[in-house]
C-alpha cells in the first residue's frame, strides 16, 4: 500500500483545513487508518485513526478533528476545525493491516509524506 496525504497549508487561528489520505496499491477499507504529527523538535504524536466501525481521537483534538472514510475513493480525511497555533505540525497518514484502535507509531506498517501545517495567532 502507497500512502499519498495531502491538503496541508497555512491558515489562521479558528481556521479549517481537511487533510486526504489516499491509497494506491491494493483497497484499504479495511485497514486501521491513523493520523499522526511531529513538530519540530517533538516527538511524533497520534492524532487520530479511523477502523471498521469506529474512529479514535487523541484528547487534544476532541470536539475539533474528524475522520471519515471514501471508499470509493480509497481515501481517509481528517477535518480540522477550530486550528490552533499548537496544532502547527507535518501530518502524517499512517495504515495498519489489523484494524484496531492502534495509537502508536510501531502499530502501523505502512506510511505517507507528510503534509505540513501552519497555523498562524
Amino acid at each position: 500500500v502507497q500512502l499519498q496525504a495531502s491538503g496541508g497549508g497555512l491558515v489562521q487561528a479558528g481556521g479549517s483545513l481537511r487533510l486526504s489520505c489516499a491509497a494506491s496499491g491494493r483497497t484499504f477499507s479495511t485497514y486501521a487508518t491513523g493520523w499522526f504529527r511531529q513538530a519540530p523538535g517533538k516527538e511524533r504524536e497520534f492524532v487520530a485513526s479511523i477502523s471498521v466501525g469506529f474512529t479514535y481521537y487523541a484528547d487534544f483534538v476532541k470536539g475539533r478533528f474528524s475522520c471519515s472514510r471514501d471508499s470509493s475513493k480509497n481515501t481517509v480525511y481528517l477535518q480540522m476545525n477550530k486550528l490552533e497555533p499548537e496544532d502547527t505540525a507535518v501530518y502524517y497518514c499512517a495504515a495498519a493491516r489489523r484494524g484496531g484502535r492502534w495509537t502508536r507509531v510501531t502499530d502501523y506498517e505502512y506510511w505517507g509524506q507528510g503534509t505540513q501545517v501552519t497555523v498562524s495567532s
